[in-house]
């Protein structure tokens, strides 16, 4: 499955009274649209909106005959502007919150003449950006996906963009710096020690778990730019959804947590769903388990599979 990328040009005025033209950049997956029902499907911060096809990377959710069957729904993914996906980039990064990409995606919305969705999913800063999107629009959807996210960036995860935006003002390999540290955030102890088991590369003189992170920290930094991860990082460092709106949200809500998630800890997601629960009938929480900590909603298929199969 192959799609092209389509632009909206926008103007846009952002929280921090800055006037940006935008080109808006998206794809669709799937029936035509308003031929069917439309998920919007908001992307992690190395995502992009390629979500399914071959090298679609959300490939094993998405697709003909998937859990998200494209025979049955218009997807549709907008990429955050500035991530990199096209030729955008933002200079000034700090201009922006998850708030602005919010409005963003509303106008975006807007302009497509499409006035309700049947579901918004979203992992990780995706859902975030979902959070906002649905506290400014309590009607927009009739389902709600988080996916090992929450409202809001707590103070850990904030501590851990912190550091991420230190390593990326350096002048030696920013990049994958940032992106050696991210994933051990992504990932847990539990993970690594069962995966390498320090287990030492004798032809490189060093561990295997080191080579693995040398060659994520490369492999981003050949596919991404700095720019691009600045801003993406400092949007995860600022996911603020009103947390006296959220309980006006429309939709029905299924917050999915992963158990060992570092970033978006499960307590949290749990400690968010008991408050809205005391409000709203039409909130669920599901929980993936896995040693492998966030990332596990990009790798623990079956289960994350299973749950949005019974949701949809």
């Amino acid at each position: 499955m192959k799609t092209e990328l389509n632009y909206i040009n926008l103007s846009y005025r952002t929280n921090s009274k800055k006037e940006y033209h935008i080109p808006l950049s998206y794809q669709l997956f799937g029936k035509d649209l308003f031929s069917s029902p439309i998920i919007l499907v908001n992307h992690a911060l190395t995502g992009n909106s390629d979500v399914s096809g071959e090298k679609g990377w959300w490939k094993q959710l998405i697709g003909e005959n998937q859990v998200i069957d494209t025979t049955q729904y218009t997807v549709l993914c907008f990429n955050i502007p500035g991530n990199g996906f096209g030729d955008f980039l933002i200079d000034d990064y700090e201009d922006f919150t998850p708030l602005d990409i919010a409005n963003i995606f509303l106008q975006g919305l807007e302009i497509l003449n499409i006035k309700s969705l049947h579901a918004i999913i979203g992992g990780s800063l995706g859902g975030g950006i979902g959070w906002e999107m649905l506290v400014k629009n309590p009607t927009l959807a009739e389902i709600f996906i988080p996916i090992a996210c929450d409202f809001k960036t707590h103070d850990w995860l904030h501590a851990q963009c912190l550091v991420q935006k230190f390593l990326l003002n350096q002048n030696v390999e920013p990049l994958q710096k940032a992106r050696i540290h991210a994933m051990l955030c992504y990932r847990t102890p539990e993970s690594l020690n069962d995966r390498f088991q320090n287990k030492y590369n004798h032809e490189k003189q060093r561990l295997e778990s080191e080579d693995w992170l040398v060659y994520h920290g490369n492999a981003l930094n050949e596919r991404f730019s700095l720019k691009s991860y600045k801003l993406m990082n400092h949007l995860l460092m600022n996911i603020n959804a009103d947390e006296n709106q959220l309980e006006k949200i429309q939709a029905r809500m299924h917050l999915i947590s992963v158990d060992t998630d570092l970033f978006f800890p499960a307590s949290e997601i749990r400690m968010c769903f008991e408050k809205l629960k005391e409000k709203k009938e039409n909130v669920f929480y599901h929980e993936i388990n896995s040693i492998h900590g966030h990332d596990a909603f990009l790798m623990e298929y079956k289960q994350l599979n299973t749950i949005i199969k019974n949701i949809l």
